[in-house]
């Protein structure tokens, strides 16, 4: 019989809920929280049904009765919260980013692997099943022995105004970079997973259509701003990108252009890519994650709706229900926590991991370095992984 995992959560704001919905779901517990104070970790925790509240983080990485730690905190705090975490010999499951700089992340790196602990970085959207399907036809050969062109998007609208605040949008809480890093990185991930390829050189294009913003006098949630009205603010100048277009070379040959944005009216939450092989292409919408195009010259396009017995044999595991019942974002956490449970469980840490580790959240950060670089030089930079 499996073990049931005793899980802590470090940051309880927006995405640390989505942490737990997914340790729930697989039947773990979630024992304790930790928030910026004690005040702070006693409320989440009596709204999240979680007996024990931390007011130190220090202090539930302590904690023995704890197996996993999911870090969901601030990225500014992520290093030193996974590095404590490891030191105390427990699994990591961390957001991105891993870490402000690619020398702390690869750190991280080392010392995972010197301490023999599962790390994983929570690149959910792999986990939706019709990219898992998408990775399978790829690796098949379906859509032809070469790919050619690798683009897509990354849009949002919640930065759109300048009266929008996240603290996301400060560089000593959130980065140097912002869209790229915040929802590039998601989509740079994703497509080097689905297709195989690494990222090999980068030419980017950055602009800050919002230069000033009014910051609020009080603490709001992330996404919160849109719901709040009649509050004072401060002037703030902003440094970090609205807005960045990237052009890439690819390992394999493939060329390919990402955009990404916060200030897309209309757009929520929407990853795009499309995929161009030398026979057929793929093309997934993650605001219509329960479809898949796939692309074709002399025969009539498909259009693969989410169903287990349609879908790829090795991509099956990743649909939890039949046909006709879509799976979303909630889903995918759950499922990444399946593959990382899973793994933590075989007690064979030489296996390849089947998501995404630290290694894969420091090369994007790596890549990440190469963008910024790019922008300020106005000039393609090869990655240095």
């Amino acid at each position: 019989m499996a073990k049931k995992y005793k899980v802590g959560v470090i940051g309880v704001g927006f995405i640390g809920p989505a942490h737990m919905e997914g340790i729930r779901r697989l039947g773990f517990d979630v024992v304790a929280v930790a928030e910026a104070t004690q005040e702070l970790a006693e409320q989440s925790a009596e709204r999240l049904l979680v007996p024990k509240a931390y007011g130190d983080w220090k202090d539930l990485i302590a904690d023995p009765e704890i197996d996993v730690v999911h870090i969901a905190s601030p990225n500014f705090l992520h290093y030193k919260h996974a590095k404590a975490a490891l030191e105390a010999g427990k699994h990591v499951i961390c957001e991105k980013p891993l870490a402000m700089t690619s020398a702390e992340s690869g750190e991280l790196v080392r010392l995972a692997a010197e301490k023999k602990l599962v790390n994983a970085v929570n690149f959910n959207i792999r986990f939706y099943p019709l990219v898992q399907d998408a990775k399978a036809r790829i690796e098949a050969g379906e859509i032809g022995d070469k790919l050619y062109i690798i683009q897509g998007s990354y849009l949002q609208d919640w930065l759109l105004l300048d009266t929008d605040w996240n603290w996301r949008l400060e560089p000593e809480f959130g980065g140097e970079l912002r869209a790229v890093a915040d929802i590039g990185s998601h989509w740079m991930d994703l497509v080097t997973f689905v297709t195989g390829t690494r990222i090999e050189s980068v030419f980017a294009d950055f602009k800050t259509f919002v230069p000033i913003r009014k910051k609020p006098k009080k603490k709001i949630d992330t996404f919160g701003g849109k719901l709040e009205v009649d509050m004072d603010y401060e002037e703030k100048p902003i440094f970090t990108e609205d807005y960045a277009a990237v052009l890439f070379k690819f390992d394999n040959g493939a060329r390919g252009v990402m955009t990404v944005s916060q200030v897309s009216s209309g757009r929520k939450n929407r990853l795009f890519f499309e995929i161009n092989g030398s026979k057929s292409s793929l093309i997934w919408d993650s605001e219509i994650p329960n479809q898949l195009v796939i692309g074709h010259r002399p025969e009539p396009n498909q259009l693969l709706i989410k169903d287990p017995s349609l879908m790829t044999q090795a991509a099956q595991w990743s649909a939890s229900y039949p046909g006709g019942h879509p799976e979303g974002f909630p889903d995918t956490f759950k499922q990444l926590q399946t593959a990382v449970y899973r793994y933590i469980s075989s007690g064979d840490f030489e296996r390849k991991p089947d998501f995404p580790t630290f290694l894969d959240g420091h090369n994007i950060l790596v890549v990440n370095d190469a963008i910024l670089l790019s922008a300020k030089e106005n000039r393609w930079v090869d990655i240095e992984y």
